[in-house]
């Protein structure tokens, strides 16, 4: 596959991707009304159980093709899961004085993603 194929891939998954991020924010924030960012959470923790669960899929069946990977995992996962957004909203918690939140954002977040990412992976073996 070519770089610019590649490339289209990516970015494709990608923008797919971060127009589910935007879905979920809408609905978790249109359900509660927190200072605790639990939209982007939300996003952080099923997005690293999704690219558990297609990390094990790829590995499970390794004839699929690589512009899936690139696709899904590389692409829409990438879209969709918020670090990024995270790192912001923790450091704007913490200027504010949120502590109580910053940290409890923090540790969630890190926990959970992990434990997400890991069920993820084992569930598909």
């Amino acid at each position: 596959m070519n770089m610019f194929k590649q490339l289209f891939v990516i970015g494709l998954g990608g923008a797919i991707g971060s127009i589910f991020r935007y879905l979920v924010q809408l609905a978790i924030s249109s359900m509660f009304t927190l200072v605790f960012p639990l939209g982007t959470f939300v996003a952080n923790v099923s997005g690293c159980f999704i690219i558990g669960l297609l990390y094990a899929v790829f590995e499970k069946y390794a004839g699929l093709g690589f512009e899936w990977r690139l696709f899904l995992i590389t692409g829409l996962c990438g879209g969709y899961t918020t670090f990024s957004s995270f790192s912001f909203e923790s450091v704007t918690l913490f200027k504010q004085g949120d502590y109580f939140y910053f940290f409890s954002y923090v540790i969630l977040s890190v926990v959970f993603s992990l434990l997400a990412t890991l069920l993820g992976m084992i569930l598909l073996r």
